[in-house]
């Protein structure tokens, strides 16, 4: 008798340097198994000797596989561990969810946009061979030929990210030709980082089939050219309810913003100028709908005395779990304190 089985892509974030990127392999699965732990070769993924290269996979969130046509598929995002099964040094999420444990009674939610850029032969998506293509002004956002490119992909990014069940909350075109974004949340810090990666990799998945690949460097072309974030929406319970609790989060942000800068993605001075709707990495204002403040107010909830705020500093390459761990800790712990 022949016994069903599924396919399982176990999914981690291995230890390239400076910026971790993501791996996935394989695990064939009898019908009735839950994902179990697996391995790796980490002497193969910059996470261990190859005299000592064994890594464990420890499963931590699953949902349906889009990009396979079985019904039970699943992709497996993964935990990295030593074999004495402590954290790897490359683990950041084990981290992230003791923090939100310490503070979840503030009921931490995240928004996290994630911007990123289309190549084609060394190329942006949308540039000529040779040469830049007109100024930047008519694609954000835009329509036509001659505005967005690889909307075809991207729409197919949305459907699986909707098929694996991902909350995923919205998509638009950027500034520059070649660059998209994605939204997911309203989450919790770890819920909302598991699945940003997850959104992450489909996206690279799908991308592979159009033969484009997929950059999140937070400054993929030099010159008068916006760079790429991942603007991150954050709000506690009581800022919910709070215009004032806004405020004191973004005093708390203020005072610890060196750490925040040197932990939110590689390359981040070239980003943060001053210049392309951003703050300057080494200054930190704050204001209403000033897409040029490291923190935005959005007008409504100034209009509401209540909501939430946007963290604009993040890098498209950023660490979600290192981000939302960093705010959390940040402005959980001053407003605990204060309280």
């Amino acid at each position: 008798m022949d016994v069903e089985t599924y396919k399982a892509e176990y999914i981690w974030v291995d230890g390239t340097d400076p910026t971790p990127q993501l791996r996935s392999k394989t695990k064939i699965l009898e019908i009735t198994e839950v994902p179990p732990m697996w391995g790796f070769d980490g002497s193969s993924t910059n996470q261990a000797p190859g005299s000592d290269s064994d890594c464990v996979l420890r499963p931590v969130f699953t949902c349906k596989d889009p990009t396979r046509p079985g019904e039970r598929d699943k992709l497996v995002l993964c935990e990295v561990f030593d074999t004495d099964f402590l954290p790897h040094k490359t683990n950041t999420r084990t981290q992230c969810a003791l923090t939100y444990l310490n503070f979840e009674a503030q009921e931490p939610l995240f928004g996290i946009e994630q911007e990123y850029t289309f190549f084609k032969n060394g190329r942006p998506l949308g540039f000529p061979e040779s040469g830049e293509p007109e100024a930047q002004g008519k694609y954000y956002c835009g329509v036509g030929v001659d505005k967005v490119f690889g909307r075809e992909i991207v729409e197919e990014h949305l459907d699986a990210c909707l098929k694996a069940g991902l909350s995923i909350s919205g998509i638009n075109a950027e500034v520059m030709p070649g660059q998209w974004e994605f939204q997911v949340g309203p989450l919790s810090p770890v819920q909302v980082s598991d699945e940003l990666l997850v959104a992450r990799w489909l996206l690279q998945r799908v991308a592979e089939k159009h033969n484009v690949a997929v950059s999140f460097e937070p400054k993929p072309v030099q010159g008068d050219w916006n760079g790429a974030g991942a603007h991150t929406n954050f709000s506690t319970s009581n800022m919910r309810h709070s215009y004032d609790e806004c405020l004191r989060a973004i005093r708390a942000l203020e005072g610890n913003h060196e750490l925040h800068i040197n932990n939110y993605g590689v390359g981040i001075e070239d980003r943060l100028t001053g210049l392309h709707e951003t703050c300057p990495y080494n200054t930190f204002r704050y204001g209403v709908s000033d897409r040029g403040a490291s923190v935005r107010i959005p007008w409504q909830v100034e209009r509401d005395d209540k909501g939430y705020i946007e963290d604009r500093r993040p890098n498209a390459n950023c660490d979600p779990y290192t981000v939302t761990r960093l705010i959390v800790n940040t402005v959980c712990r001053k407003l605990e304190k204060r309280g």
